[in-house]
């Protein structure tokens, strides 16, 4: 175990390849800047990554209880990381929608990360509104964001409905800035989609399905066997229907210890 002062695309490849003073890796994972990413998927197939991430984004819904001041920070709090950030609004209410758009605009003339969050605000963010919460959600999950906020009054009876996210965050009180800097559950989320089929890192990232076969009596398999000739046969393998045929078993037939080996 170690900690290197390494870090950008050039870190990856040595992770990946292997240096003089760093041995190759089987995995890596984190986030990074668009450089990390891009050496990640040259990368990936050579060793396991976890996903190519980012750029950040954020999907908040809200209704008629949400305090617009709130939604407005928690907005701009993701719109500050790239120009190319995005932050999303559901609202259930016009209001509600009108009122957080006055209130980034306020937020932003005093931030000091304005330039880089009104341009992810104004070139890449947007508002829908919805006819309900059960249709805001909905459309979240057509989106897949790495972010969900659940701004709503009874918010853990929704817990359970969206599908498709990196993290959920439920009730006004639950900030994604929260999740970021201490309350987990994790940091490193898919983006753009990829919470359709793909969930943040985890121990589960570092693990492996392995499995194994190990056929005891060879008198009892023969429906496998003779399916397995077949099935090579229309595949065209020869030699893979042999192999199987090695391990029929004509009726009559002495099981033999010697043929018991065969298996093992």
């Amino acid at each position: 175990d170690a900690f290197l002062a390494i870090g950008g695309a050039q870190a990856i490849a040595a992770f990946a390849y292997g240096t003089e003073t760093i041995p190759a890796c089987d995995a890596v994972v984190g986030p990074g800047s668009a450089w990390v990413t891009a050496a990640k998927q040259l990368i990936a197939g050579r060793v396991a990554i976890d996903t190519l991430a980012g750029p950040s984004e954020c999907l908040v819904i809200a209704d008629s209880s949400a305090d617009p001041c709130v939604v407005a920070a928690d907005l701009l709090a993701q719109a500050e990381h790239a120009p190319d950030a995005r932050s999303i609004l559901i609202a259930t209410d016009p209001k509600i929608a009108d009122e957080v758009d006055r209130e980034i605009a306020l937020q932003l003339s005093s931030l000091s990360t304005a330039d880089i969050a009104s341009r992810a605000i104004f070139d890449n963010s947007f508002c829908v509104i919805a006819e309900n919460v059960e249709h805001a959600i909905s459309i979240a999950d057509e989106i897949a964001c790495e972010h969900v906020s659940l701004c709503v009054s009874n918010a853990s009876q929704y817990l359970h409905k969206p599908k498709h996210y990196g993290c959920l965050f439920v009730g006004h009180n639950s900030a994604e800035v929260l999740c970021d800097y201490g309350a987990g559950p994790n940091h490193v989320l898919p983006t753009r989609g990829s919470a359709r089929h793909s969930g943040g890192l985890s121990v589960f990232t570092f693990m492996r399905i392995r499995t194994w076969l190990q056929l005891e009596r060879l008198e009892e398999c023969q429906s496998l066997v003779q399916d397995s000739i077949v099935l090579a046969r229309l595949e065209g393998l020869e030699a893979h229907a042999r192999a199987a045929e090695k391990r029929v078993i004509a009726p009559g037939d002495r099981v033999t210890q010697k043929k018991r080996n065969v298996l093992e």
